[in-house]
Formats: structure tokens, sequence, C-alpha cells
């Protein structure tokens, strides 16, 4: 056997084995690292976890727990798992897994995707500052400036937006990744950007899906002078002024107010103009159907004026139903102006001396009130002569 020199010996004391080891951990963990690793030992103050190092990490218990007592019950020795590096080599020496990072470090790489292909995510408000929304975002918070929230504008009083903001909290909405930027724990969101998307998104399927004939719950949205704009759950339609009551409506706002709930009906599609007509009356009963049931030629009839025309007065007769007394029927002087005889409000009684059910038309007359007026064929006698009426009906001359 030959012998070993002695400054052989010296020289293996002499070799620093740990350095040796730490060059062949070629792949020594760096912060911020996903590894697979393998469960060597559960103690009550953590869990031990080989990930191919000279030494094994430690999983703080109290990190397991922040997941849930269901991981924790549910791991065994031997197990694979993934585990976050969270610290290579703290004061003590030791390297620092975890369990919960590893799922912030998934969400932060579902943010960046998202943020890449502009896909869209639902998150809860859970709370607010001056400059905007704080949402929850998975594991992650993320933060919704107030120019990028759906309600507000720039025009909105400082007050006025914190009570707004203020009143989202609790609230799950729509939002969509405008920033990411994982080494700040930066991550912005918009909600206007997201609800311009998925609205029109909805817009295109109710187009498509949408049938006239259809009976849908809407809010209305809007109020013009023209009609209303109601939103139907992700794209808005339109009841023109005239779809919203069998009566005569001035402006949307006498029957209609923003934020209310209304059941429409769909009365046109358009899908080239991405236009949606509806319509509210069609549900309501027309009082026109059955007219011929409560009036007859010849009947005196009562109500107030609602409007005065060069040709003539409308006199409301009932709710939704108007007949038009013309000129030539108002008094025996041809040469007597309308505006001469009656004021909107004005209170009158006329003879029905037409009567059309399928055009909606009642004709009207004063002049053929007195009581030596004979009455059209195929109507009543005359029940209450003019001069018989109280002297707050009469017409007003001029």
């Amino acid at each position: 056997m030959r012998a070993v020199p002695d400054n052989a010996v010296q020289e293996t004391e002499d070799f620093d084995w740990t350095q040796m080891l730490d060059d062949y951990d070629y792949a020594r963990p760096q912060r911020g690292e996903v590894r697979e690793g393998v469960v060597m030992k559960i103690e009550d103050s953590g869990i031990l976890v080989s990930i191919g190092t000279k030494r094994e990490g430690i999983i703080p218990i109290a990190d397991v727990r922040a997941i849930g007592d269901e991981v924790l019950n549910n791991l065994k020795v031997g197990d694979q798992i993934q585990v976050y590096v969270q610290d290579p080599e703290n004061r003590q020496g030791d390297l620092v897994l975890s369990l919960t990072m590893v799922q912030v470090a998934r969400d932060w790489e579902e943010a960046a995707r998202l943020s890449a292909e502009g896909g869209i995510v639902q998150g809860q408000v859970i709370g607010y500052n001056k400059g905007g929304l704080l949402v929850q975002f998975n594991r992650i918070r993320g933060f919704v400036p107030a120019s990028q929230v759906a309600q507000l504008h720039g025009r909105t009083a400082a007050e006025e937006r914190q009570q707004a903001l203020q009143r989202m909290v609790g609230q799950t909405i729509p939002l969509k990744v405008i920033e990411v930027d994982r080494d700040r724990n930066r991550l912005v969101l918009s909600e206007r950007s997201a609800t311009q998307e998925w609205r029109k998104a909805q817009k295109q399927r109710l187009l498509t899906e949408l049938q006239p004939g259809d009976i849908l719950t809407g809010r209305v949205n809007q109020l013009t002078n023209f009609g209303a704009f109601i939103d139907l759950g992700g794209a808005d339609g339109l009841a023109h002024i005239s779809e919203l009551s069998w009566q005569r409506v001035n402006h949307p706002r006498e029957v209609l107010s923003p934020g209310q709930e209304v059941k429409v009906m769909v009365v046109e599609i358009d899908a080239e103009r991405e236009r949606i007509g509806l319509s509210l009356r069609r549900l309501q009963p027309n009082p026109w159907d059955t007219i011929d049931q409560r009036y007859s030629l010849g009947q005196l009839v009562s109500g107030p004026v609602t409007n005065v025309a060069p040709f003539g007065a409308f006199v409301q007769i009932e709710e939704a139903v108007e007949g038009l007394i013309h000129a030539s029927e108002l008094d025996a002087d041809p040469q007597t102006q309308p505006r001469d005889l009656l004021q909107p409000g004005q209170i009158i009684t006329a003879r029905i001396i037409s009567l059309d059910k399928q055009r909606q038309r009642m004709g009207l007359s004063l002049r053929r009130n007195s009581a030596d007026e004979s009455p059209p064929a195929e109507t009543p006698a005359v029940e209450t002569p003019v001069e018989e009426m109280p002297a707050a009906e009469m017409p007003v001359e001029g």
C-alpha cells in the first residue's frame, strides 16, 4: 500500500468543503423563484422542504395557515409541492420558503397575461382613498384611479366623487388590467375600459338575439326631449316619447325617472345601425280598443283643454283619450278664433260628433251643445244642455 505524503494530508485538512459544496450547488436559490420541492419533515414550527440544494428550506407554520388549515392538515412527508423562495438566507442562515407567495406569484403572472391579452375580470372593491378605489385581484391588492371609474367624470365635484367611491365599497365590478409592475408592487386597473368593452360585447349579443315582441326588464339610463334610453343589461335601447304612454307626453320625465326599473317591449332591431327600439305603452291596455263601449255619438263629455291651435282645440276626455274640437265647431261665428274662446286647462263640456276607433280620433263640438241643436243620426237625446252647465265650466268669451 502506497503511503500518503504528509503534505497531502495537510492539504486535505485545509480544504474548505463548505466552499466546494457551495460551488457545486450551481442552482443556488434566488429570491422570488418558484421551485419544486419535497416535504421532508413537518414540525410545530414549520415544514422542512428539500428543493435540491445542500440544505433544506423551511416554510414557517404561519405561512401555511395563511392559506388555510385544510392545506396543513393534508400535507404529509414525501409530498411534492411548489414553493416560493422568500429569503435565500436570513440572519439565522435559514432558507425561508413560502406557499402563499406561490399563489401571489401566479396572480402576478395572471395579471401580466390579462394585461397582454386585454382580458376582463371581476374584482371586489375593498376600500377607497382620494385618488380612487382599492380592489382585490385574487391575492394582490390593485388600484383603480378615479379617472378609470365608470360613473365618475372630470366635472364631478370632489365631495360628490368621494361619496360615490365610498358607495362602491363591497361591490364587485368588471376590471381591465392596464399596468403591471411587480417590482414596485403596482397593479393598476380600469373599470371604465372594462365596462365599455363589456357593454360593446353585450350590445352585439342583444342585437343578434333579440326579436320584436320580446319583453325585457330594464333600467332608465337617460331622459331626453325625444325619449328615454333604457339599459337592457349591457346595451341601451330607445323608447321614443310616442311609445312611453297612450296619453300625450310632453317630456319623458312626466312618466319616468332616471334609475327607475321598467318593463319594455322590443319593437324594432336595427343591427346595421346598432339601434334597439322599445315601447312601454304597448304593454299597457289601449283605451281606444274599448272606446265604443264607453262613448257614443251625441254623448256629452267633459274635460280640460290640453292644447289650443289655429285649427281647433284638444280636450282630454280620460287618460290617453283626447278629442278635437275643430275651429268650425267652436262657435256659430266663423270668424271666431279658438284662442278667443278657450285656454289650456279650462274645463269644458262638448258633444261627441264623430268617433273613429281604428284611427283613434274623436270629434267634438261646442256649438252643437244647445238643446235646440238636433243630435247627429244614431245619437241619444241631449243629456245636459250647455245652458245648465255650472258657470265655472262655461266657455270663456274673448
